[in-house]
């Protein structure tokens, strides 16, 4: 598997098209922290789901994004969050 390297994530993005673009943000937490979530993306539509078990739940958010730098920087911020897995 391959490490993650921000350099190469932000090549990857910059690849994938021209900003501003409109990139979808998903993350599983547990449950009782998508608020820390949502704290990010305050004008922003979120999707929830929670898992069948009920202790995560599937986080969806589309927003639109001026640079790869500010997709990274979120994912950096919300890598903070304890339990969450970026998907």
């Amino acid at each position: 598997m391959e490490k993650f390297s921000k350099e190469n994530f932000k090549e990857k993005l910059e690849a994938s098209g021209q900003f501003p673009m409109l990139y979808m943000f998903k993350f599983i937490v547990p449950n009782g922290r998508e608020g820390e979530i949502a704290a990010f993306f305050p004008k922003n539509e979120i999707k929830l789901k929670p898992s069948s078990g009920g202790k995560y739940v599937s986080t969806t958010i589309q927003a639109m994004m001026e640079t790869s730098d500010q997709i990274i920087d979120i994912y950096e911020k919300v890598s903070k969050i304890e339990g969450v897995i970026a998907l």
